[in-house]
């Protein structure tokens, strides 16, 4: 049963991180999830200030809040300063960073936190983390709810959106001389990627995010050339990396996490090799002249 509810996790992570993956790839922000991931910290840390807790719901509501402070202060740097987006996403999350260091180590005999352990969970303790109800009747792993709400709002949230940021990640330009707010769509998707690393890192690691935001999308965008197949492919391609990888890491008795990201590194590279449209060995066979 502990495999199953592993795989489980890995598999919502990947569809939340493959899906959110897609546009950001797209805008060329690929590494966001890494730097709020790592830009949370001063958050956590504060929550435990206030509230003297480190109970999930008020480390996730600070992370979640430096989450979205990332968010716009990546895109003040870009819009205001004129610097290019990932030099915007450098100075914001190794400053945050810092910041949150500094504040370990300055209460550190008032704050009862590590930061490894803050930034990297370890997602084979998911099934230890259970949800026992007042009746004393198990409702599984904690992790596994939280992820399925935010899977659900992910889904309607592309769903009921899909059309706004198809164009805002497309064309810009366009979007906007009809009337799309592209700094609204722009903050809402950056949101939704902030509550989905926030909610995913603490079990499954913040390398794990980062590989599943990145390694499934890239992927599929070197296999189709249509969004929409992009969009399913990514999930499907990270969905077989969480239950490969869990097996692999079985079987070699290793890290689950980094199974699983070296899993999403192998099936881009066998993209990259031997795809259709775009893989190098491929495309070189059909440009090879006729021999007579």
């Amino acid at each position: 049963m502990n495999a199953f509810w592993i795989i489980l996790t890995g598999s919502l992570v990947a569809s939340c991180c493959s899906l959110l993956g897609c546009y950001l790839i797209l805008r060329r922000m690929a590494m966001v999830g890494d730097a709020i991931s790592h830009a949370v910290l001063p958050g956590i840390v504060i929550a435990f200030l206030l509230t003297g807790s480190r109970d999930s719901v008020p480390m996730l509501i600070g992370a979640g809040l430096l989450g979205v402070l990332t968010t716009f202060l990546i895109e003040f740097f870009h819009r205001y300063a004129r610097v290019q987006s990932d030099a915007a996403i450098g100075v914001t999350f190794t400053w945050l960073f810092a910041i949150g260091i500094i504040l370990i180590s300055v209460f550190a005999g008032q704050v009862d936190l590590d930061q490894d352990c803050v930034l990297y969970g370890e997602i084979a303790y998911v099934p230890l983390d259970l949800w026992i109800t007042e009746g004393g009747l198990s409702m599984g792993p904690r992790t596994v709810w939280t992820l399925g709400i935010v899977t659900i709002l992910i889904l309607s949230f592309i769903i009921i959106g899909y059309k706004e940021l198809f164009l805002t990640a497309f064309d810009p330009g366009y979007a906007a001389a009809i009337g799309v707010s592209t700094s609204l769509w722009y903050y809402l998707l950056m949101t939704a990627v902030s509550l989905t690393t926030v909610a995913s890192f603490e079990s499954v690691g913040a390398i794990l995010v980062v590989a599943l935001l990145v390694a499934p999308p890239a992927t599929a965008y070197l296999l189709t050339d249509n969004f929409k197949t992009m969009l399913i492919l990514s999930v499907m391609l990270g969905v077989v990396a969480a239950i490969t990888g869990y097996y692999l890491a079985v079987w070699i008795d290793g890290s689950i996490a980094g199974a699983i990201a070296t899993v999403t590194g192998i099936e881009f590279m066998l993209a990259f090799l031997f795809s259709p449209s775009r893989g190098i060995l491929i495309s070189k066979k059909l440009i090879q002249p006729v021999q007579h």
